[in-house]
């Protein structure tokens, strides 16, 4: 994690004139689908809104459901999303797409089968050894950065998040969440896909249940989980609805737990909250703003939960095929 923000610059930087035929080939098709698992599905997630308010018409899915339940065919840009670019789905998938001039990847890994059999659109520093998707995630979000700089001019504000992150203290959150047998992280935007990835960083690393919610789903129905022992991250953006936000703060607060705010809105904390101030930021920005507190949040709860953090006893890191 600690060059984390130095390769995703590389690879934000290096990687303009493939991030240019990607932006040729949407802007020809007019529509963008994004395939991968895991937390590159999730990195999609974050980056599938983005996308759409550049005028694509952009869907993020996972692999696995192009596989067994595929869209019909239609001129669309793919790009397939793997860090390892070895993911058990992948090489199926690239069999299929190999000869589409509109297909193309992104991977940590040149010189695995997806860099080998498309386009790709590659990050610094070699592939992850860690489990949980750190590293990696902060780098293929910077991928996207530069196909969302080649299709629309701007990177969103990802340059300035990675020169400069920001350091924000953890240790009231920490002390709000760590004795949580069960948390839940909501977002929405841009935000949602990324509460989708910290929820299963936490269950990777802490081996506990974590569920990650958009926040207009978190709000139909599953406040009936809440409860003392449920501990709620929410993340809050710079065009997020605050009365929304309000409203899940309030149940959490009145269901006996203390809510927990990454908060890059800019705007006044909400009552009965822990806040993470954050500048106020949108887009890739923000998210590449909130990221590192968030990262260091989970791993110190983690810490607190499990020996040898990190070290999977169930899974890989690279899930092959079955």
């Amino acid at each position: 994690m600690s060059r984390q923000h130095a390769d995703a610059l590389a690879s934000l930087r290096s990687n303009t004139g493939m991030a240019e035929r990607v932006a040729a080939s949407v802007a020809k098709t007019g529509k963008l689908l994004l395939l991968g698992m895991g937390a590159s599905h999730y990195a999609n997630r974050i980056a599938e809104p983005l996308y759409r308010q550049l005028g694509s018409e952009a869907w993020a899915s996972t692999a696995a459901d192009q596989l067994h339940s595929p869209l019909p065919p239609a001129l669309r840009t793919v790009i397939i999303v793997s860090q390892s670019g070895e993911s058990g789905e992948i090489p199926e998938l690239v069999r299929g797409l190999a000869d589409d001039e509109h297909s193309f990847g992104m991977t940590l890994d040149a010189s695995s089968t997806l860099g080998r059999s498309l386009p790709c659109l590659v990050g610094a520093g070699g592939s992850e050894v860690a489990f949980a998707a750190t590293r990696s995630l902060t780098v293929t979000l910077a991928l996207h950065a530069a196909v969302l700089s080649a299709i629309g001019g701007s990177d969103g504000g990802a340059a300035a998040s990675l020169l400069s992150p920001p350091a924000a203290a953890v240790d009231e959150a920490l002390h709000a969440l760590v004795n949580k047998p069960v948390m839940v992280v909501s977002g929405q935007g841009v935000f949602r896909g990324l509460a989708e990835t910290s929820a299963l960083m936490i269950t990777e690393l802490a081996r506990m249940p974590a569920l990650g919610f958009e926040l207009g789903q978190f709000r139909h129905g599953p406040l009936e989980l809440l409860s003392p022992d449920i501990g709620v991250v929410v993340l809050r953006g710079a065009e997020e609805n605050s009365a929304a936000m309000q409203r899940v703060a309030q149940a959490v607060s009145g269901a006996g737990s203390t809510p927990v705010i990454f908060d890059c809105s800019g705007e006044r904390p909400l009552p009965g909250a822990v806040t993470i101030a954050l500048p106020r930021l949108q887009g890739l920005g923000a998210v590449l703003a909130m990221l590192p507190s968030l990262q260091r949040l989970i791993i110190e709860i983690a810490a607190r939960k499990v020996a040898r953090v990190g070290e999977p006893v169930r899974s890989t890191k690279i899930t092959r095929a079955a």
